[in-house]
């Protein structure tokens, strides 16, 4: 009987979980629009995307939201559900809760082409030079790695793993020896972009990433049975129907681009893709269906509220957001891990 109402208990907080993780991120973003060095009340903000939208004339205060923090909370939305959702895909394939999206060298590919192209130069010729050159570098490595990792017609993925763990090593140092080349003025925006940041969000930005967001995005849910399968092991999944090796190409594909995305526009943004998963997965459980909507309105919810924490509590100044998560996440992984080594232990 009391196992029963156990469950019972823990089904009727799995159907509450979506809704108050959406209400969540609706204030995060209302609060994100209000709140900056230009005070402004959240029923104002809301009244400024009404006019916005309806084509009606804007004050000061008006062009303050739609021009300026409204395109900010769009692209943090983007990037933290992107980094989530890739997070979710990477630990589901990798059948490991600490695996992230950078793993397969992604975010160190986005990043030495984003460096490449400031340190030659050619941030000159438009503002999407960079978020296009770092969409392009990630999918390339990532693609790199992935060919480089195949052994047999198969990719293995201790294989895989050890493949990305060096080209990050790679590419830190391909980075690290740019930057002993660069001006001043190359250093300082390298180093800002290597730690993240959502300061150069622009309309014309959050439209350049949006596609391949959407389409990680969209595509990543229709994965969840498959990867609930491939967490019974290869051999199960694959006796069950499941095509482990196309599973695990479509998987790589979708996080390099929700992943490329991210980094193309807000630069090297760590542990979204590492605690947000996780940390739902604990409360939620391991099934795929909820756990990737859940993960990325957890994310885009951390996000917005880390970039309203980064652009306010030193203004005028701005914490770095990849600083600022790392901060965060360092800190609650380990409470995470404490948890759930406490909760082993009790069952043991």
């Amino acid at each position: 009987m009391t196992a029963t109402l156990e469950r019972s208990s823990v089904r009727r907080g799995h159907r509450l979980a979506l809704p108050l993780l959406a209400a969540a991120f609706v204030v995060s973003c209302l609060l994100a629009l209000a709140i900056g060095a230009y005070a402004i009340g959240v029923s104002d903000a809301i009244a400024a995307l009404w006019r916005s939208i309806t084509g009606q004339p804007l004050t000061v205060a008006d062009s303050v939201i739609v021009d300026i923090r409204a395109p900010r909370v769009a692209l943090a939305v983007i990037v933290g559900a992107s980094l989530a959702t890739a997070g979710v895909v990477m630990q589901g394939i990798f059948a490991n809760p600490l695996a992230e999206p950078g793993l397969v060298g992604v975010s160190s590919g986005a990043a030495v082409a984003a460096v490449v192209a400031i340190v030659l130069g050619l941030t000159a010729i438009g503002f999407w030079v960079l978020p296009l050159a770092a969409m392009i570098g990630g999918l390339l490595v990532t693609a790199g790695v992935y060919v480089m990792a195949r052994v047999g017609g198969r990719t293995e993925v201790v294989t895989l793993i050890l493949t990305g763990v060096a080209v990050n090593a790679f590419a830190g140092a391909l980075i690290g020896l740019l930057m002993s080349v660069s001006d001043d003025a190359e250093l300082r925006s390298i180093t800002f972009w290597t730690l993240g940041s959502l300061s150069a969000a622009t309309w014309s930005t959050v439209l350049l990433v949006l596609p391949l967001a959407v389409v990680g995005l969209f595509l990543a849910p229709r994965l969840a049975r498959s990867l609930d399968l491939l967490a019974l092991g290869e051999n199960t999944a694959a006796h069950l129907g499941v095509d482990v090796e196309w599973l695990r190409k479509v998987a790589i594909v979708l996080t390099a681009l929700l992943t490329a995305a991210a980094v193309a526009v807000a630069g090297i943004i760590g542990f979204i893709g590492l605690v947000v998963p996780h940390a739902i997965r604990l409360v939620l459980g391991p099934g795929h269906r909820l756990l990737l909507p859940a993960s990325a309105l957890a994310g885009s919810t951390l996000l917005v509220l880390a970039d309203l924490v980064a652009r306010t509590v030193v203004a005028p100044r701005e914490i770095p957001l990849g600083v600022l998560t790392a901060l965060i996440g360092s800190p609650v992984f380990f409470l995470l891990l404490r948890r759930e080594h406490r909760r082993r232990g009790a069952w043991a």
